[in-house]
């Protein structure tokens, strides 16, 4: 019968020791390799092929760091040289280390076919037009509507009393919303509850939507006197 307690039993410290140490030397000089293709490519991940007479090289990164390295030779041999989940075999890896050196040619040669990339663009371009001017026309055709409706607001204030009320009317088709309160118009909307705010407190209307309808306001005025005809009160009439 056999003892195995007298049976000798290798130690593969030593084969182990150097394989870590290989590939953290991997890991630090494909390290540099990550690091610049991401600058490059300009993404927070991404990964690159590189093609030598053995095999096809796999550099994978994520935030200029290196997450793998994977070596696919002939007949479906594969190896990841560096990965963040486990060593690979001290046989596996000499044998792509033989081919670590052609890999790294073929990068230096994709980099190198980059010189000139961008030599052929012009940097030349037509110069931007401003929006200034048809801002500043659509800022005081607003101040004359605010205006207006500043003054319909503190009439209807005056009449009707409380902290807030609201002027509805319609306009060729088109319902028409003055909300005031006692700061004066709090917002004139067109179009019902999902239509344009031509006066809020918050961002100004498009000069698109202005030119749409800024003309109707009149319309606005003459209904909101209209109004103050109706009641015969001692609403002031307003024109813009």
């Amino acid at each position: 019968m056999i003892d195995p307690a007298a049976l000798d039993v290798a130690d593969p410290e030593e084969a182990t020791r150097q394989r870590d140490e290989l590939v953290e030397q991997v890991r630090d000089h494909t390290g540099k390799i990550a690091y610049q293709l991401a600058k490059f490519q300009g993404g927070d991940y991404g990964q690159q092929e590189f093609e030598t007479e053995r095999g096809t090289w796999t550099v994978k990164y994520e935030a200029g760091d290196l997450q793998y390295l994977r070596f696919e030779g002939g007949r479906g041999f594969e190896v990841y040289v560096v990965s963040t989940k486990q060593h690979p075999e001290p046989e596996a890896l000499a044998k792509a280390l033989e081919d670590y050196e052609a890999f790294v040619e073929s990068y230096n040669e994709y980099v190198r076919s980059l010189d000139g990339l961008l030599d052929d663009v012009d940097p030349e371009y037509p110069p931007v037009e401003t929006t200034e001017g048809v801002v500043a026309e659509r800022d005081q055709l607003l101040n004359r509507i605010e205006e207006a409706c500043n003054l319909i607001a503190g009439e209807l204030h005056r009449y009707e009393g409380g902290d807030y009320g609201t002027f509805t009317t319609r306009v060729d088709g088109t319902r028409w919303e003055l909300k005031w309160d006692t700061d004066g118009v709090s917002y004139l909307r067109a179009g019902g509850s999902g239509g344009v705010y031509l006066l809020s407190q918050y961002e100004p209307p498009s000069a698109a939507d202005v030119r749409k309808y800024a003309p109707m306001v009149g319309g606005v005025i003459d209904a909101y006197n209209e109004h103050v005809a109706d009641l015969e009160s001692d609403l002031a009439t307003v024109s813009l």
